[in-house]
């Protein structure tokens, strides 16, 4: 920490003091080879005899913190003066249901979009099968530059935009910030349901009235229903320095594989049956996570419609010695069954509450679909 702390004499006063760089500097082609170096597989290998998902948000997150260096590299330091840590995970789109464990993957990816100190990675991965590389997913992670120590906000380059495709690519990253403010703003813990969602509570309210007491307190589960009381898992991870990164905090990767294996159990013990991923969305990194900390998981089927599922992953920290717990990461993913699932089922105004902000996540993530 010494030696980077002496770093702080090369961050820019401002951004203007920084030289542009192009997307094309910060573009990157990584190769997993799965299939070519058998020796690999069995990190990545699930008992479904296909790779973990969890193992690639890994991959994906230590990508954009690479592509984001690169943006940021300083060729006469021959490094980068910046701390490059992640801010949110906008959205990881599936183009494919199964990832074969025994062939290779590529992974590409450039910086799309800057702001003062933040920065926007898009990046694809492909599949190698019956001959060609096919498209497996879209990621776009957010990424925010901080002082060496990682203690304040610093500038990041410029962006110079090369022709019409590039110049569109950044219109669509301002798009993406736009939207992410306007989500921020409506977030169901700051402003009231609108009168649409009021209204899907109040139905969600008397269809589960029983209609021989027709009382406020009690309450009929529907058929074809599960209270979302019990759609609940819950776990518990013990942080430990394997798991560090070069700020001596728990690597985000770990974070998000975690929050997945525990998302992907609770769909598929409430289905019966193999969930799919469809999407990851909207991941949002609030507080680092401090080694020795007890990282506590909640899982919730919050929404379902069809054959889907919407997960909700909260963590949270909590310290052994004072007892206090905070918010650290809040996940969402997106679930696809082979048959219909129950509906789930609020009973508390706070639940009717996640059940809308699921049902919000779903409509987002079909849109894209």
């Amino acid at each position: 920490m010494a030696e980077r702390a002496s770093l702080s004499e090369h961050l820019a006063g401002s951004q203007s003091e920084l030289p542009a760089k192009t997307m094309k500097d910060s573009e990157i082609e990584v190769h997993l080879p799965l299939g070519t170096q058998p020796s690999l597989r069995e990190k990545y290998l699930n008992y479904h005899n296909t790779v973990r998902f969890g193992r690639i948000l890994e991959d994906l997150d230590s990508l954009a913190v690479l592509i984001c260096y690169s943006h940021t590299w300083n060729k006469e330091l021959d490094r980068s003066p910046l701390s490059i840590v992640t801010a949110l995970v906008d959205k990881i789109d599936m183009r494919k249901n199964i990832i074969y464990p025994d062939c290779d993957i590529k992974f590409t990816g450039h910086v799309t979009w800057v702001g003062k100190s933040s920065i926007e990675a898009k990046m694809h991965m492909t599949q190698f099968h019956d001959g060609a590389y096919s498209p497996v997913l879209d990621a776009t992670f957010v990424m925010v530059a901080r002082d060496p120590e990682n203690k304040r906000a610093a500038f990041v380059n410029p962006l110079k935009l090369q022709g019409p495709e590039e110049e569109k690519i950044f219109q669509q990253g301002e798009i993406n910030k736009k939207r992410r403010v306007d989500l921020s703003t409506a977030s169901l813990l700051k402003v009231a349901p609108t009168a649409e969602e009021r209204t899907i509570v109040h139905s969600l309210f008397l269809n589960t009235l029983d209609t021989k007491t027709v009382s406020f307190r009690s309450r009929i589960l529907p058929p074809n229903s599960m209270w979302m009381e019990d759609a609940k898992m819950k776990g518990l991870e013990i942080c430990h320095p394997q798991e560090r990164n070069i700020f001596n905090r728990i690597f985000g990767g770990f974070l998000m594989r975690k929050a997945y294996e525990l998302g992907w159990a609770n769909a598929c013990a409430f289905a019966g049956s193999r969930p799919i991923l469809v999407a990851v969305d909207d991941i949002l990194f609030q507080k680092p996570v401090e080694i020795g900390s007890l990282l506590l998981l909640s899982s919730q089927v919050c929404y379902t419609e069809g054959e889907h599922i919407q997960v909700r992953v909260h963590t949270e920290v909590l310290d052994p010695l004072t007892r206090q717990h905070s918010t650290t990461n809040v996940f969402h993913f997106t679930f696809l069954v082979e048959k219909a699932v129950p509906a789930v089922v609020p009973q508390s105004y706070g639940e009717s509450m996640l059940y809308l902000d699921g049902k919000r996540h779903f409509n987002e993530t079909m849109k894209s679909q």
